[in-house]
């Protein structure tokens, strides 16, 4: 065959398979509007780097419900809070059931997990669990000192820096910390050292984890390249997933000897756990405690850190916001002191930068995807069954029909705005909302405001190498979460 006649047949396949594309997407289905569809790819090449600002500029033109085709995969964008409330709480039980990305199968993570089950009694059963014996008012209040601890430990570390003039890495740092706050509410040990890299490994872990799940798994849109694993997406999450998995077991068959021995009775979540699995066998097994415990690792690691570091950079851009934060520290709890969880509910001004925070810099910028499980109606178009569904919380969080200046990072907006992060807002959901919203967020929240409070109560901070505070690189990195490209170095120093 001559190169003329090879090139000729190549074109005639591509317009053939466009034309077919065109067809199917003129069929009765009355999808929202959309780009249109190039051959075998279909719109995966406008999603640029960070496919939360192409999605938004896409929204631009197409409007606040558009859909688009990514692979073999029909995918809807929701880009206001109108739309998203109908979603996310109208019709919350049409669009509850998760897409289950390829990359969380591994192990069958996502068959016993409460973030990626279906709505179902396994489910509800999970859910109803860590609402009443987990994250309860109550129960987050009694195990307040195994954290508190974890709090002083992290200012020591910052004492530390601050008495040798060195800058501290705030997202690392924050990471052991915070992994041992949670470690510690989990299993009343450290699994990472803050003060040197001796037990960074499990960090290390779930970093890879979450960089894994991060990436767009070509898998996930064209499932025929399933078997050939063609980025090594599910090799490597196989093993990260398993080295996790093996040390819950370590830790429960830990825990379950200790108390076959009759030995000391902690107040940890593990203990909590395991006695109502004792008592409720058939409702939480082995595998279900393994996920949950995965789930709360990455409900409550990733997205606090990821908030804290945003929250450090805004505040080092915006020095007047850091003096007024510590002023109504200085007066509420005094001067450098370390914040107590108890004492948020008197600092409305943190509070506020948190919101703030959490509005322009939401950790999961599309939440986590959704997939209908049959044809519903919305808007007066029909969503087939099999979409993926993304609501583009970050583009909802910057909405200028909403926003008054959305660009601008100004917490004293919540001072006359009765909004809240806690699912009954659409304007600002960076959690998600409805039976779907993320499990952890009231462990998170508690978590990232008193590490937040403490370190502006106990120093002063300045950005290193003398870098002025306009010129901080606010650039964000792109993946399911998106934290800062270049990781925030500061300088703490006496107040």
């Amino acid at each position: 065959m001559d190169y003329y006649t090879l090139v000729f047949r190549t074109i005639f396949a591509l317009g053939f398979l466009y034309t077919l594309a065109k067809l199917s997407s003129r069929g009765s289905k009355r999808l929202p509007p959309g780009p249109s569809p190039w051959p075998i790819i279909g719109n995966f090449h406008l999603l640029g780097a960070k496919p939360h600002v192409s999605l938004a500029n896409l929204a631009k033109n197409y409007g606040p419900i558009m859909s688009l085709k990514l692979g073999q995969m029909t995918t809807v964008v929701i880009s206001s809070s109108t739309i998203a409330k109908q979603v996310l709480k109208t019709q919350d039980e049409a669009f509850s059931t998760r897409f289950i990305p390829n990359v969380v199968q591994a192990h069958n993570y996502s068959k016993f997990s409460v973030v990626w089950l279906p709505v179902c009694p396994q489910w509800q059963t999970l859910k109803t669990f860590l609402n009443t014996k987990i994250f309860s008012s109550n129960r987050l209040d009694a195990n307040q000192h195994l954290r508190s601890q974890k709090v002083k430990e992290l200012i020591a570390y910052c004492e530390k820096c601050s008495q040798e003039g060195e800058a501290l890495n705030v997202s690392q740092v924050a990471y052991k910390t915070n992994l041992n706050l949670l470690s510690n509410t989990l299993f009343s040990k450290d699994l990472a050292d803050p003060f040197s890299d001796s037990k960074v490994e499990l960090s290390d872990v779930l970093w890879r984890i979450m960089h894994e799940v991060g990436k767009i798994n070509l898998v996930d849109f064209f499932p025929i390249l399933e078997k050939i694993d063609l980025q090594g997406i599910r090799r490597q999450s196989n093993i990260h997933f398993g080295k996790f998995f093996e040390l819950f077991d370590g830790l429960i068959n830990e825990r379950l000897e200790e108390k076959r021995r009759r030995c000391s009775e902690k107040s940890d979540i593990l203990e909590v756990i395991l006695n109502h699995s004792a008592e409720n066998p058939k409702g939480i097994d082995h595998n279900h405690i393994k996920s949950m415990f995965l789930d709360l690792i990455f409900a409550g690691t990733d997205t606090t850190i990821t908030t804290l570091e945003w929250a450090m950079a805004e505040i080092l851009r915006h020095p007047e916001i850091m003096n007024k934060a510590q002023a109504e520290l200085a007066e509420v709890v005094g001067k450098g002191k370390p914040i107590e969880e108890g004492d948020v509910s008197r600092l409305p001004y943190l509070q506020y930068i948190v919101k703030e925070t959490l509005r322009i810099h939401p950790p999961a910028t599309l939440l986590i995807p959704r997939q209908v499980d049959q044809d519903v109606e919305l808007y007066d178009y029909i969503i087939p069954k099999g979409t993926l569904v993304l609501v583009n919380v970050w583009e909802i969080g910057r909405d200028p029909m909403f926003w008054k200046d959305p660009l601008v990072f100004r917490p004293e907006r919540f001072q006359s705005l009765e909004l809240d992060v806690r699912g009954k807002d659409f304007e600002l959901t960076p959690f998600g909302a409805g039976r779907r919203i993320c499990p952890g967020m009231p462990l998170a929240l508690r978590m990232v405001q008193a590490m937040l409070g403490s370190m502006l109560n106990s120093f002063n901070w300045k950005l290193e190498a003398d870098i002025e505070p306009q010129d901080l690189d606010m650039e964000e990195k792109s993946g399911f979460i998106t934290p800062k490209a270049i990781p925030l170095r500061a300088i703490p120093y006496p107040l």
